[in-house]
């Protein structure tokens, strides 16, 4: 059976260490990331995905945040993205592959949300991920589990 949710938001950055803007839509580039964005390379952490659940979390805190603010790529809704394993296979779209590599982060340096709420959700929910397959994606497309990918 399939696991799916949807993309809510596609973000990008100009540079590290900074929140993240919506741009509605993007390219997943194989081997590399998101088109545009400054965390793209050669590297485990091409893509960043946190979901809207966790996002909730900090608001609750009351924080006003939203999709990008806490430096990911793909904002999604209805997966449950944390309780995915290493190596899990997602669709995004109708064509990208991606491939999750890790599972939160340690964050070196506090982020200016860790200071606001004493708390940042990324660390323990974010996941990461490499582009095996490249393809387009824009909010609104369906995020699936998938089995057997290649």
């Amino acid at each position: 059976m399939e696991r799916q949710g949807e993309i809510i938001a596609v973000c990008t950055s100009a540079n590290k260490g900074e929140r993240k803007i919506d741009v509605g839509s993007g390219l997943l580039v194989e081997g590399f990331g998101l088109a545009g964005d400054a965390h793209g390379g050669d590297w485990h952490r091409q893509v960043s995905l946190l979901a809207t659940e966790s996002i909730a979390k900090m608001q609750a805190a009351g924080l006003t945040v939203g999709p990008g603010d806490f430096a990911e790529n793909l904002t999604t809704r209805g997966l449950d993205l944390c309780s995915l394993p290493v190596g899990t296979r997602l669709r995004v779209g109708g064509e990208a592959l991606l491939e999750i590599s890790q599972i939160g982060k340690i964050c070196h340096e506090r982020c200016a949300i860790f200071y606001q709420a004493g708390d940042c959700v990324m660390p323990r929910e974010g996941i990461f991920a490499v582009v095996l397959k490249g393809g387009a994606v824009k909010a609104g497309d369906r995020i699936a589990v998938v089995a057997g990918a290649s």
